[in-house]
């Protein structure tokens, strides 16, 4: 529960006002001692002002990049426009010594509209298969494979055909 600093102003009154132990008298009123002496630390170094509610947000995301590491990795995009967010990540974290992530050069590259859509290329499928089976388990599954010479091998299909 929050309490306004006019309240933890009157409990610490209270606290210092009563006759019972401190612990005793906080259990009596509800209040953990670990609140209480946080309270109570603000009011003596800070006066009653210590007492009131700070905002709980930070005033800066920890891992947010800087805004002029931002500007170098933009222009970097722009002076490199073939280059993949991968591979802009590794040259700027090369050449600036300033680690940054794929993702994060991503999403700032999307951010200024920098990362285009790839193009693709639609395929109507067909109603059925061009080579039709005549026996259960005849259609198999297409595989590319490195032989022991790291040749590349290519799966065929049940009746022996290279299947590309």
């Amino acid at each position: 529960m929050r309490y306004p600093a006019a309240e933890k102003l009157e409990i610490i009154r209270l606290v210092e006002q009563s006759h019972l132990p401190v612990r005793r008298t906080l259990a009596k009123i509800g209040i953990p001692p670990t609140t209480f002496y946080r309270w109570y630390d603000r009011f003596v170094e800070h006066g009653p002002e210590g007492l009131e509610d700070k905002p709980s947000s930070p005033s800066r995301v920890w891992n947010r990049i800087p805004d002029a590491v931002r500007d170098q990795i933009v222009t970097l995009a722009l002076e490199e426009p073939d280059l993949s967010p991968r591979e802009l990540a590794v040259r700027f974290t090369d050449t600036e010594k300033y680690f940054v992530s794929e993702a994060s050069v991503y999403r700032l590259l999307k951010s200024h509209d920098l990362i285009t859509s790839p193009a693709y290329i639609v395929i109507k499928a067909a109603d059925e298969f061009k080579d039709k089976t005549t026996a259960p388990n005849q259609m198999w599954q297409t595989g590319i494979a490195f032989d022991a010479a790291d040749a590349l091998v290519f799966s065929s299909d049940a009746e022996g055909r290279c299947l590309r």
